[in-house]
């Protein structure tokens, strides 16, 4: 057999190591924002549940929906992170055959671009509502007058927690969004 066949080219190479630095650091930040933004919106969700509590409201129900929705598609953005790293590997092999096709690569990286711009706008949809709802239990009328009586009208710090849940949770689809965008590029040239 030849050098050629037995190990990859040098470019083959670079490609293979970008797939898993870029893979391993996109998994981890995804991963880290996403479970922090999970734990923080099923503390609300727990929370809310309390008879007179102040989130309990059909819109940020809603929100909140919205932004379970967002941290599932987050979990997909990070498996396919880690699958990024997995086809860094393959592409170092030394036997050609275990190399994934340029046209499979390029179709996952497609698809962790759905799926990340998928979960920003579900994720953004859940920060629309929930924010609107405090937005709205803020200046009402009522929320005026009745703010220091009324615990209903009160924007509480788990209120902002679950919009700060949303925040990560877009940080984190931003940054699938951003990786996949540069190994799509640096694989198409």
């Amino acid at each position: 057999m030849t050098q050629n066949s037995e190990t990859p080219s040098s470019n083959i190479r670079a490609i293979a190591q970008k797939f898993r630095l870029a893979g391993w650091i996109s998994f981890w930040i995804q991963l880290v924002l996403g479970v922090i933004s999970g734990i923080i919106v099923l503390l609300f969700a727990i929370f809310s549940q309390r008879s007179g509590s102040p989130n309990n409201n059909p819109g940020t129900g809603f929100g909140v929906f919205l932004a379970i929705c967002g941290i599932v598609v987050l979990g997909v953005g990070i498996y396919l992170a880690y699958r990024y790293t997995r086809i860094g590997k393959q592409l170092d092999s030394s036997n050609p055959s275990n190399r994934p096709r340029k046209l499979e690569t390029v179709q996952i990286l497609r698809m962790g671009l759905w799926i990340n711009l998928a979960g920003i706008l579900v994720t953004l949809l859940g920060a629309q509502a929930i924010v609107g709802t405090l937005v709205a239990r803020s200046i009402s009328p009522q929320a005026v007058t009745t703010q220091l009586f009324d615990p209903t009208r009160i924007i509480s710090g788990l209120d902002m927690l679950v919009v700060q849940a949303n925040t990560n949770t877009i940080s984190a689809h931003f940054a699938g969004l951003v990786v996949s965008l540069f190994l799509l590029n640096r694989i198409t040239k």
